[in-house]
């Protein structure tokens, strides 16, 4: 009974701290050249849903992006706290790519809407669509933060799960650095899995960014196996100190 309390709770915040600031975010979400405005605001967000929830994030980094710099930003994606997880770890404005789907949510979906690049994974249309929004908002100096699992695995044993193409040749088209961060508690703290989860610590660790300099698409499928097996040996390291 208590953890389906605690999940009804962690909805309410997502919703009502929208609810509060409604004009504060309409107002920054109307405009593109607004958006860091707005991106202030939503790291804002993050903190109350995960403060208030009981999760306590703890951020380690190789190294800090450069304020001035766009990047690719990229993450194992294992729970819904991991947009507020990216969101409280990089100062950067950086705008998500994600799945059409996260727009239905009630109240939370009608920003996301309006300031992500949302992807139909099953309309090839959507698919360009992504990388012309992309390119745009790109050319504003802003960031781009995909997940390239592409979703979360329904098997949660999965440590992480192959990468798509799409962030990594957006980076190279522009010739960004990758950035890849690693979430490592947000599956045992806030999985899908309805009766699960507790609060507690939440660890995120970003790591040396990855340079496209000079790399082009045929550099694509070395640049996504690189940064595949960075994040994948950070996690691994993580689950042998504890055992």
């Amino acid at each position: 009974m208590l953890i389906l309390l605690w999940r009804i709770w962690f909805y309410i915040l997502m919703g009502v701290p929208i609810l509060i600031m409604f004009p504060l975010l309409l107002l920054f979400s109307s405009r593109e050249e607004w958006y860091p405005q707005f991106f202030v605001v939503a790291r804002f967000w993050a903190k109350i849903v995960l403060y208030g929830c009981g999760f306590i994030p703890k951020l380690t980094k190789e190294a800090e992006p450069d304020r001035k710099k766009s990047y690719m930003f990229v993450a194992n994606h294992t729970s819904m706290t991991d947009i507020m997880l990216m969101l409280y770890s990089v100062k950067n404005p950086f705008v998500f790519v994600g799945k059409k789907e996260l727009a239905k949510i009630p109240v939370f979906g009608f920003f996301y809407k309006r300031t992500c690049i949302l992807v139909d994974r099953n309309s090839q249309r959507s698919r360009r669509e992504v990388f012309d929004r992309a390119q745009a908002r790109l050319r504003k100096g802003v960031s781009i933060c995909i997940f390239p699992e592409g979703g979360v695995p329904d098997d949660e044993s999965v440590v992480l799960d192959v990468f798509k193409d799409g962030a990594f040749r957006l980076a190279i088209d522009h010739q960004i650095p990758v950035v890849p961060l690693v979430f490592f508690d947000n599956k045992k703290r806030f999985s899908y899995t309805f009766f699960s989860g507790s609060p507690g610590i939440m660890r995120a660790h970003i790591c040396k960014e990855i340079t496209t300099q000079g790399l082009t698409q045929e550099h694509k499928k070395e640049l996504k196996e690189i940064t595949h097996s960075i994040i994948l040996k950070t996690l691994e390291t993580n689950l042998r100190n504890k055992v």
